[in-house]
């Protein structure tokens, strides 16, 4: 408990590190577009890393108490419900963001060892800033959930690997990235999981240590194997799930193809330019470009 409790402190205090209130007014403004449903904004990515926010593209997720009562439209409820999470483009004071719908429903269980893909643990193992919240008591259970995000990425990978690459934290965190990567269609460079960690090594020593970690217990080969197979679940289902939010994104997201063009060019440094075609006809914009991003290598 010692180790939990001082992961959980740790996590407090990181999601309460001050923000440019250029940010915070961006959150804000996404709560209030989905009032009275919006329960808490979570600030996460590359801009939150990097510390720059002109030309670049901000990363939200929007927590929300049901789908019902978040949107004015069933059909958006539904694609949440079904197929989480929503995004959506928004802008405000000239920067650009997009945001992630999710309940806290999904969100506490996506957070834990009973998550259906490894998208959101991965991403809240990482630092992240807990930017609006409706009150005390969501805020506690926002930091309840992301404190469970790492033991459950750090648990699912440290049998992967032998007792020697296991007493390396660093190394145990950018095995852990690159299977997470490895499990969604990311248009990410091979070389991204080593950076997360080597941008701030100390924060990730820290967090692998108040989560338990190095472990240095020895694992049975039927262990290893029962872990790699659950890895191998999670790609089947994450590269699924990654296909049909592609998919889904090109209709439920204003600006969705655009906005695929823009987040593969950023990430895989292609040059892809949508045909006018494309621009009016969004979801088939999305099925089209799939086979071309497979074989150039722009997702994986």
């Amino acid at each position: 408990m010692r180790e939990r409790t001082e992961l959980r402190d740790l996590v407090a205090a990181e999601l309460s590190e001050p923000l440019d209130p250029r940010v915070t007014a961006v959150a804000e403004a996404i709560a209030a577009r989905h009032d009275p449903s919006s329960r808490a904004v979570l600030f996460y990515g590359s801009c939150l890393r990097e510390s720059q926010l002109e030309g670049r593209m901000l990363d939200f997720y929007l927590i929300v108490s049901d789908y019902r009562t978040a949107y004015d439209r069933r059909g958006l409820a539904a694609a949440n419900r079904l197929i989480p999470p929503n995004v959506f483009y928004f802008e405000k004071n000239g920067l650009a963001a997009k945001y992630a719908v999710l309940s806290e429903a999904d969100f506490a269980r996506e957070c834990d060892a009973s998550a259906r893909t490894a998208s959101v643990f991965a991403r809240f193992s990482q630092p992240s800033r807990l930017v609006w919240a409706a009150d005390e008591g969501v805020r506690n259970r926002v930091i309840c959930c992301v404190a469970r995000a790492a033991p459950v990425l750090l648990g699912l990978t440290r049998p992967t690997l032998s007792d020697d690459e296991a007493a390396d934290p660093l190394e145990l965190w950018k095995k852990a990235f690159h299977l997470t990567y490895g499990a969604e269609l990311r248009a990410e460079r091979a070389s991204r999981p080593e950076a997360i960690v080597d941008s701030d090594p100390d924060r990730y020593r820290r967090f692998a240590k108040a989560a338990g970690f190095p472990d240095h217990r020895s694992f049975t080969e039927a262990q290893r194997r029962t872990s790699e197979h659950a890895w191998r679940q999670f790609q089947r289902r994450g590269k699924r799930a990654s296909l049909l939010r592609l998919i889904k994104a090109s209709f439920t997201f204003a600006g969705g193809a655009e906005y695929i063009a823009w987040k593969i060019n950023r990430h895989a440094g292609t040059r892809i330019e949508l045909k006018p075609w494309q621009r009016r006809h969004p979801l088939l914009a999305g099925i089209s470009l799939l086979p071309r991003l497979l074989k150039c290598g722009a997702i994986r």
